[in-house]
């Protein structure tokens, strides 16, 4: 038996009128995974406690089978364990974007632009954190580089309790009463500015139609994380596969493979069919178990991109879904998988909400005799009545 979790990160939505009053998912043209909402179960899940932050950390925690009340200790660590960057446990780890902000002089004074600078590549965005570790960088604190604009800081024997606001919930608003608590990074956040904002590779992006990375964006704190094994908790060998450092440093904390795919970028122009192939290559490899997460329609919900949301849920439909389930299908194994989000990012707020998402399993041995006519939609999945209070129960329905 293997199984399968297809995680469509932030894919739930509400009406869109420019969509005629449906969601993404109602408009997207997904054959394949409607085919198996017709054979299978849909459902509702609540991935996010009311007293935690509606986050990707969290939620794919509970995805994972990792109660958030338990296990979480912030955003941050889990991505330092991705990029192998060792905490100690009197470190606070720190997410940093690279951001473009607006150029008023007075740093409190300034817009937020962009909290992914034109989702400025990797290699762009290492040179541009290297600079500001140069700059910065003390016995107390470092920089470490990352994915895109997501990256690192890490300070040493440091706890206590941060007031922080994500750059993605200010996009287009003036950051005056968003920025942190502390003293300190907010001093770090202004030197940033000074480093980078008439850096030679800043220059040239503006020469090249591109927004500057011109400041780095602190939140996100967290102390080292601990994890059961998926071994040990399940009895499982599995892999992830993913393009954002967060998801794949659950999976190393979990005692998962993690699979790198080339071209894979968090975003819609991912590679979604490398990503396929890696999946059906890993399970007829032996992996009893495969986590393959999609940050392409979080990304689009983030930036307001209508037709882009709708389409990463085609793709993934079309590059993700198909493949594995012919597969499947075709070596006679056994299988089953979990599509779900990890929670709404609607296109209306252009941020994570905390509401329930729709959840489908497919049992590929107790699969329903005759096709309801239905599909995965948030409505759909509602009308079941079932529901799932705890999120991270949620894997027990293919473990």
């Amino acid at each position: 038996m293997k199984h399968i979790v297809v995680l469509m990160d932030g894919a739930a939505d509400t009406p869109v009128s420019e969509l005629g009053g449906k969601t993404p998912l109602e408009a997207a043209n997904k054959p394949n995974i409607d085919r198996l909402a017709s054979l299978g179960e849909m459902g509702m899940v609540k991935t996010v406690p009311d007293n935690l932050q509606p986050a990707s950390d969290v939620a794919n925690l509970a995805v994972f089978g990792y109660d958030p009340q338990k296990y979480y200790t912030g955003r941050s660590p889990l991505e330092a364990v991705s990029m192998g960057v060792e905490l100690l446990p009197t470190d606070t780890a720190f997410r940093t974007n690279l951001v473009t902000l607006s150029d008023e002089p007075n740093y409190a004074d300034k817009t937020m632009i962009d909290y992914g600078a034109d989702e400025i590549p990797t290699d762009e965005a290492h040179i541009l954190i290297d600079a500001v570790n140069k700059a910065l960088k003390t016995d107390e604190y470092e920089f470490f580089g990352g994915t895109s604009y997501r990256h690192l800081l890490v300070w040493h024997n440091k706890d206590g309790k941060f007031k922080f606001t994500p750059p993605h919930d200010i996009s287009d608003k003036k950051i005056t009463d968003y920025l942190p608590d502390n003293k300190t990074l907010l001093s770090l956040m202004e030197r940033s500015y000074d480093v980078l904002k008439d850096h030679p590779l800043n220059l040239d992006r503006v020469k090249r139609g591109l927004r500057p990375a011109n400041s780095i964006w602190i939140w996100g704190d967290g102390k080292r994380p601990m994890l059961d094994s998926y071994a040990s908790k399940f009895n499982l060998k599995g892999a992830v596969i993913s393009a954002v450092d967060l998801i794949k440093g659950i999976g190393k904390c979990a005692g998962l493979d993690i699979i790198n795919v080339e071209g894979a970028t968090g975003n819609i122009n991912t590679n979604f069919g490398g990503k396929g192939e890696a999946a059906v290559k890993a399970l007829r490899g032996g992996a009893d178990f495969i986590y393959v997460h999609l940050e392409a329609p979080d990304e689009a919900g983030h930036r307001h991109e209508i037709d882009n949301k709708v389409r990463s849920i085609e793709l993934i439909d079309e590059k993700i879904v198909a493949p594995i389930i012919k597969a499947m299908d075709e070596d006679g194994e056994a299988y089953k998988i979990l599509i779900m989000p990890d929670h709404p990012t609607p296109l209306a707020t252009r941020t994570h909400s905390r509401e329930p998402i729709p959840y489908l399993v497919f049992d590929s041995a107790n699969a329903a005799a005759e096709p309801k006519q239905t599909s995965y939609t948030e409505a759909n999945a509602k009308k079941t009545g079932i529901f799932i209070p705890n999120g991270y129960t949620i894997i027990e329905k293919i473990l």
